[in-house]
């Protein structure tokens, strides 16, 4: 058996996978090394966005959207009255794969863009994250497990309850 062969027989291929953007700032630097002592507090929102990429397959792009935000609490020493929290870092990754899927009928498809995709896509982002915060100077920011299911079960929960307007 080929190899294309081989590979359109798997119910789900990954084609592809790459750093579709990467961004990250230190905006109160060099300042903030001098106050920095303690572990920020990181702050993240992660999302997964699915976009289909050839309509009459079934290609897809999913991409794993996270955005890290790490702060410390204003510093008493420098005359800091502000109640606010001092930001650290941003840092913001979208790390998508191409995805086939063969044979699978189109209502299991959600669970698999939405669940097993990003599952296969999280160890890398994850190491991403963690390299660029460290190369920026900070303590590398080190992701814990996600819990796909429960976001996919969530996303589907607010699908539902939000109100069908009639026309």
């Amino acid at each position: 058996m080929s190899d294309n062969a081989a590979a359109s027989a798997q119910p789900l291929v990954l084609n592809i996978q790459y750093t579709k953007d990467l961004s990250f700032e230190v905006p109160n630097a060099p300042a903030i090394f001098a106050q920095l002592r303690t572990q920020p507090h990181v702050n993240i929102n992660l999302d997964v966005q699915v976009r289909r990429i050839e309509e009459e397959h079934t290609v897809f792009e999913v991409t794993l959207a996270v955005h890290a935000e790490g702060t410390v609490a204003p510093s008493k020493a420098n005359g800091g009255t502000e109640e606010k929290p001092m930001v650290v870092f941003i840092a913001e990754l979208a790390y998508s794969g191409i995805f086939t899927l063969n044979g699978i009928p189109e209502n299991q498809q959600e669970p698999i863009l939405l669940v097993e995709c990003p599952r296969l896509l999280f160890p890398f982002a994850r190491n991403i994250l963690a390299d660029v915060t460290r190369d920026g100077g900070i303590p590398p920011v080190l992701l814990g497990p996600i819990d796909f299911v429960g976001l996919w079960q969530q996303r589907r929960a607010q699908a539902s309850a939000m109100p069908i307007a009639h026309a």
